[in-house]
Parts: structure tokens; sequence; C-alpha cells
């Protein structure tokens, strides 16, 4: 018997959108086969799914903390606390997000990461398996004050030379990604765009009121994608479109959503979607500290925080993130009757596709890095599994 693990009576959601009775054999941390379920396959552990399925690992791209962590403010061993935590929710790669913040802020949060990352590389065989950390996304500070959010608008900064980056911090691991959401209208913003790609970020445009020459601009620079769309943006309006409005026609720029029925109206997820489609629209949840604490009032970003079924606000009244997991995005699209392949591209193969992460994960193929999630039919998590190993398996599994 070869070592390895089978998952055995599983509907397997594969690259090309199909669904397929199926079983995958786990060999070395990669997908080494995708067979016909019932099929003779020699292996160490098989784990009979009966029925559930099974998708790539979700990857959420935008996330500032959960169970009372908050990525700009903790240390590694909360980042360690947040990974723990996102793999029970079907998470298998985030990229810890920071908020506007002090230069001391920045430069140990991004140590923090640093530090994760090579810990889950150089552990990847020992302990408990945990969402595997990509990297960093800085949201702001080079926003628009007028559309701050829930952001603290005391750190935000304007662009005016290559030097006024320095104080972000990036990570020297080479296998980490940068992103960072900018507003294009700015002081420096279009110099700013195009010095960003320079460096390698991916560059995403949010908390923005940019008219559309500012955008074209932006695009032409290389930003050309936008964060949590319609949030922290200037509303469509028929005289003025703004960013709402360029970023629904525009067919070669994505965007990133907040499912959870409060930040977008489903109806207006609907419109997103048919306007967009599926491929240009990744699912993230935009999460906060208190996600998984449930109500209650908490101090973040050194204010107040305010959970109340479902829903934060801060001490201005503003929506402040989100206390979502993208399995919870992932049962909305569900009940919106999204089919289950496109809930996989949106919630695993576009974040992999924007991250340049694709050819390693995001999709089921033979080869790739077995980071997987298995669902019930009303999208409850019953299996993740983390570089071939299982990180989380719901009490009616047995391996």
């Amino acid at each position: 018997m070869s070592e390895g693990l089978l998952l055995r009576n599983a509907q397997v959601v594969l690259s090309d959108g199909s669904v397929k009775r199926a079983a995958v054999l786990i060999e070395g941390g990669r997908i080494a086969r995708i067979t016909e379920d019932g099929a003779e396959t020699d292996a160490g552990e098989i784990a009979d799914l009966e029925g559930a399925f099974l998708l790539p690992g979700f990857i959420d791209l935008h996330i500032h903390g959960a169970v009372g962590a908050d990525v700009t403010e903790t240390d590694v061993d909360g980042l360690r606390k947040i990974a723990r935590f996102l793999v029970r929710e079907g998470v298998t790669s985030w990229l810890p997000t920071l908020v506007p913040a002090p230069d001391e802020d920045y430069k140990r949060a991004a140590g923090a990461i640093e530090e994760l990352m090579a810990w889950q590389e150089t552990a990847s065989g020992e302990g408990e398996p945990t969402a595997r950390a990509l990297g960093l996304h800085y949201e702001g500070p080079f926003v628009n004050q007028a559309q701050c959010g829930a952001l603290r608008t005391e750190y935000f900064r304007v662009y005016k030379k290559a030097a006024d980056l320095e104080p972000l911090t990036m990570i020297a691991n080479p296998r980490a990604r940068h992103m960072m959401t900018v507003a294009p209208e700015i002081e420096g913003g279009i110099e700013l765009v195009r010095e960003l790609r320079r460096r390698g970020f991916i560059v995403s445009i949010g908390h923005t009121r940019a008219d559309i020459a500012s955008l074209d601009q932006a695009f032409e620079a290389g930003a050309r994608h936008m964060t949590h769309f319609m949030n922290a943006m200037a509303p469509l309006h028929h005289r003025a479109p703004g960013p709402i409005g360029w970023g629904l026609l525009r067919d070669d720029v994505t965007c990133d959503v907040i499912a959870d029925g409060i930040h977008v109206e489903p109806f207006m997820l609907r419109l997103v979607l048919k306007c967009k489609g599926i491929e240009r629209i990744s699912l993230i949840s935009d999460a906060v500290a208190p996600t998984g604490l449930g109500d209650g009032v908490y101090q973040v970003w050194g204010g107040r925080i305010a959970v109340l079924r479902g829903r934060t606000s801060n001490e201005r009244g503003s929506i402040a993130g989100s206390v979502i997991t993208l399995s919870d995005a992932v049962r909305l699209m569900l009940q919106l009757g999204v089919s289950i392949a496109d809930i996989a591209r949106m919630a695993a193969t576009n974040p992999a596709r924007l991250l340049g992460v694709i050819e390693e994960c995001g999709t089921i193929e033979e080869g790739k890095r077995a980071d997987l999630v298995a669902l019930d039919e009303s999208g409850e998590v019953r299996l993740t599994i983390v570089g071939g190993r299982v990180a989380f398996n719901a009490d009616d599994l047995e391996l």
C-alpha cells in the first residue's frame, strides 16, 4: 500500500467547471491522481466524503483579523491563531491585510507576517496545519479621505516621491505577494500606481471618488483590480458614473466583493454578477478581529467596534469591516442560486490568478498543491486540507 490520502465518493469541482463523481489521491502534499470513483487505488488513508462537494481551498485576499487578533496590531502568535481559525472555514490561503497606521506598526506587522510565512514553510510536516499566508495587502494609506469608511484618516498619506513608500515594509520572502489598495485621484496617485507596479505590487483601486479620466489613467499605469467593489466608493450616478460605473463596464478589470448581504445588498450582488461575470469576481471577507467571537463591543484600531447580529459599526456609525468568513460568503452565493463550480472560481481560482499563484493552487488538477475543502449541500465545511494534510475535519468524517 502506498503512502497518501485517498478522498473517495466526492463530487469534484474540476478546473473546466464540470462537477464529476471521482476520487482524489493525495501524495507528497500534491494531487497525484483524479480517478473514477470506485477504481482501485492504493493509499495509506482513505476518507469517504459521502457525496460532499470537493473544491479548491478558499483564498481570502482581504482579511484584517479574526478571533480577537488584528493583523496590524498582533504578533506572530496572533497570526497563527487567525490561521488556525481560517481552516475551519475552508480557507487554505490568505493575504493578511493592514489598515493605515504609524510606520512602526507597519514594520512590526510585516515582520510578524514574514515570520509566520517562514514558520509555515519550515513546519509544513509538523504540528497543526494552518491557512497559508501568501504575503501582505496594504489597504491604504494612499486613499481618499472622503471615502475613508472605517479607516483612520490621521494616517492617510499622499505620494510625492518613491521614498514615500519606504515606511511600507515589503516582505523579503521571494514567495510573498504584495498588494495595495489606492485611490488614483489623490496627489501623485497615478505616479504611485506606476511605482508600485515597478516594485511588483498588485494595485487595486479602492476608497476612491475618482472620475473616469483618472480611472483610465490608473488602468494604463497598471491598476487592474478593484477593492470591495461598491463599498467605500463614490455612489453610481447617471451624470457621474465614477468608479462603480467604470468598474461595471470594464471587462478588463477584476474586482472583489464582500458577500455578507450587508455591505452589498443581495439584489446589487446579482447586478455585479451579471455585469462583471463570474470570471472577474473574487469573494473576500474583509473580516476584522471580532470575527468568530459573536455580538459585543470590541477595541479595534484604537476605537470601539460594535457587532450586532452580524453587522459591525464604529463610533462614527460606519460599517467597520465584516465578521464573516469566506464560507459565509459561499453560503450566501448558494442562496442566490450561484452554481458550486462558479463559487469555486470566485472563492479560489480567481484569487489565485490575481495573486499569480494559479500554477500552484486555486484549481483541482493533478500535480497541484492539495489545498482542498469539502462542503455539504448547504455549504458547511466538512473537511479542509492544506498542502495534503488534514487541517480541519468535521466530527462526522472518519479517516
